[in-house]
């Protein structure tokens, strides 16, 4: 049987200070989703809750669960596994929505399981979720010219960066509904390290 999605997890670290971080490219996206208009959000789960309905491929009607957690990048498997037990759904249905280092900007990755490329949010997730064997979509932000990636992950983006990512979002939320209708299977192999921008922000 195909795999599904029933929930979507977009990792950042919560309060204004950090809005405009490359750490929170994924609350950014969120904001951005075709569907975004429609959602509500409420404060559940630890963090920010909002679900999203869908027709699968068979007709059928399914809920999808959204989260942003906000207990802080390095705790986010606290809020995810809170949602997961409560709506009894297996990590191998969730999708996390994350900044990668080792992607330059203007790629996005669609990837299943593997390792967790030291990323704090991913390795709380798994801690709680007990595998790593669940769905990431990956925003790639580059590694800096200097040591201190935290420092990296918690500043802002530039406006040419900003510039790069208001036209990866178009295409990459076509993808992340067609994942919620269809599952993330048929479109591993093509996403699997996809370059739609390049850093002038021009679609390739």
């Amino acid at each position: 049987m195909r795999a599904m999605i029933s929930v979507v997890v977009f990792l950042g670290n919560y309060g204004k200070k950090y809005e405009g971080n490359r750490h929170n490219v994924a609350w950014h996206f969120a904001q951005a989703l075709p569907f975004a208009p429609s959602l509500f959000w409420q404060k559940k789960f630890r963090g920010q809750y909002a679900s999203y309905s869908v027709t699968g491929v068979t007709g059928e009607r399914r809920q999808i669960h959204l989260l942003k957690p906000e207990t802080y990048m390095n705790l986010s498997g606290e809020s995810i596994g809170e949602l997961c037990q409560f709506f009894k759904i297996p990590p191998a249905e969730v999708l996390i929505v994350h900044d990668e280092l080792e992607l330059q900007g203007g790629f996005v990755s669609l990837k299943w399981s593997g390792g967790l490329g030291g990323h704090n949010g991913l390795r709380s997730a798994k801690a709680v979720l007990g595998t790593a064997d669940f769905w990431r979509l990956r925003f790639g932000i580059g590694r800096p010219d200097h040591s201190d990636v935290a420092a990296w992950v918690l500043s802002d983006f530039t406006s040419d960066e900003r510039i790069v990512l208001s036209q990866l979002w178009p295409a990459a939320g076509e993808l992340v509904c067609a994942i919620l209708e269809k599952g993330p299977e048929p479109f591993a192999a093509e996403w699997a390290k996809k370059k739609l921008v390049d850093q002038k922000g021009v679609l390739v």
